[in-house]
């Protein structure tokens, strides 16, 4: 049984110089409920309920790896924030109508995942992604020095300008 974590909550600070533009876009657009809002005489703040969160440390050459199977380049810096969805292309799609730039539309990954990226008030990019069911990278238990994933059974080619990764068998 996993150890409990004494972190009880991550939470993530967006400094955005457009404030009513970034609430909009994220509490009402994308439709993460308000749990709570302050104001001090020199600003507001407000605390969106974004899930269940995970910090996903990446070294830089799987940084580049998760890019090029999104977007075709390396395009994130050191902070890119994901949000799990229902229906990325839906989701996508309205955070494309309330004025995010879509970088890549919704690209299967070979995690077997469906994620878009997108550029979002508060200047964050956005990784969008949709869980499809059991995908070519597996966990593996890490031996010494080595991968904590690894790739088995697929193999990549383009499919209609885009990466498109299936299982051959």
């Amino acid at each position: 049984m996993p150890e409990e974590s004494p972190v009880r909550e991550l939470r993530l600070v967006v400094t955005a110089s457009d404030y009513d533009e970034a609430l909009r876009f994220y509490r009402d657009v994308l439709g993460m409920p308000e749990r709570a809002a302050f104001s001090s005489p020199d600003g507001r703040v407000t605390l969106l309920e974004a899930g269940r969160a995970t910090l996903e440390l990446t070294d830089p050459g799987h940084a580049a790896f998760i890019d090029e199977v999104e977007v075709g380049r390396r395009v994130a810096g050191p902070i890119r924030v994901a949000f799990q969805v229902d229906d990325s292309t839906a989701v996508t799609a309205r955070l494309a109508a309330a004025g995010a730039d879509v970088l890549a539309e919704p690209t299967r990954t070979p995690w077997n995942s469906l994620n878009s990226r997108l550029e979002a008030p508060g200047a964050l990019q956005l990784t969008l992604f949709e869980e499809l069911g059991q995908g070519l990278l597996r966990k593996s238990r890490r031996p010494p020095g080595g991968r904590a994933l690894r790739r088995h059974g697929g193999a990549c080619r383009a499919s209609r300008g885009r990466r498109d990764f299936r299982h051959r068998p």
